[in-house]
């Protein structure tokens, strides 16, 4: 975490960006303050927990059923979105309560409220969204017209920031990395058990119902433990410890400095040649003359 802090959008939009809600929701429900994923496998590990997590919300009955339900799917989403608000909270209190040992809530303080402010602005979304198709049926031709016009750009507003929202899970990943594989697995078993107790396997078969229903989350927590596993071994991030203990983590993929000549080198070479050349059967060591910190124990002391 740093204490230097850029705009929710890092002006990344524009006016005519609102032509296109999918580049808005990429923009509003991923700010700039929610850190990267550390490494490209860590990155593939969160793409297929979305996945996962996008089957687990939308329903996969819908489409063995016999096709895509808009309806439905909004309802799913409410749904999620209420869910959400009750089990984002309290999961992290779980985890705050387990790091209370080691760390401080003040010290998490700023970003907890930016993830609480991104869960906020989801929902506060969504249930817009499926208030405007529902008021639309109250009003004649050419207002309902207009209204369908917004519930559908906002529906895809909605679901595309419900994509992004998948990985980075609110945010979370600002407070711990590990919380989003942890949100996510707790969430989709959450949405899925009910189904299970009460027998509402949607018309599919017991088989088959069970197959389905728990085939997402079941895929969520594989995913998930695979990322806090890879976290933990190659970055020592452990989910049990406090965000403060932990060591810096690189904020991005490693600079590649590209080969550099002789500060006073020709365009051409040398016109005397290379004076200080090395012998060509001795030349020079490679690499740092000192050793490396990272080789001994996985992380710069620096925080690169």
């Amino acid at each position: 975490m740093t204490s230097a802090r850029r705009s929710w959008t890092a002006g990344s939009l524009t006016v005519r960006s609102f032509l296109k809600p999918h580049k808005v929701a990429w923009a509003v429900f991923h700010p700039a303050w929610i850190p990267e994923a550390l490494d490209p496998t860590v990155e593939r590990l969160k793409r297929g927990r979305v996945v996962a997590g996008a089957v687990a919300a939308v329903g996969v009955y819908t489409f063995v059923e016999g096709g895509f339900a808009f309806e439905e799917m909004l309802e799913n989403t409410a749904i999620a979105s209420a869910v959400l608000f009750f089990l984002t909270p309290v999961t992290v209190g779980v985890m705050l309560f387990v790091w209370r040992r080691t760390g401080t809530v003040r010290q998490l303080k700023r970003p907890l409220v930016d993830s609480l402010k991104l869960l906020l602005l989801f929902i506060g979304c969504v249930l817009t969204t499926v208030g405007v198709f529902r008021s639309s049926e109250t009003f004649g031709l050419v207002p309902r017209m207009l209204l369908t016009l917004v519930g559908l750009w906002m529906a895809f507003f909605v679901m595309a920031g419900a994509v992004r929202l998948s990985g980075n899970f609110f945010g979370s990943a600002a407070v711990h990395r590990c919380l989003p594989p942890l949100l996510a697995t707790v969430t989709t078993w959450l949405m899925a058990v009910p189904d299970l107790i009460t027998g509402d396997l949607h018309g599919l078969s017991l088989t088959m119902g069970i197959v389905f229903i728990l085939g997402a989350p079941v895929t969520v927590t594989g995913l998930a433990l695979l990322e806090m596993r890879r976290l933990k071994r190659r970055y020592g991030i452990r989910l049990a410890a406090h965000p403060a203990t932990l060591p810096p983590t690189p904020a991005g993929p490693p600079l590649r400095v590209p080969p550099q000549g002789h500060p006073y080198g020709h365009p051409q070479g040398h016109p005397y040649g290379q004076p200080y050349a090395p012998h060509p059967g001795q030349p020079y060591p490679q690499g740092n003359p000192y050793g490396s910190y990272r080789a001994h124990n996985g992380q710069n002391p620096y925080g690169g």
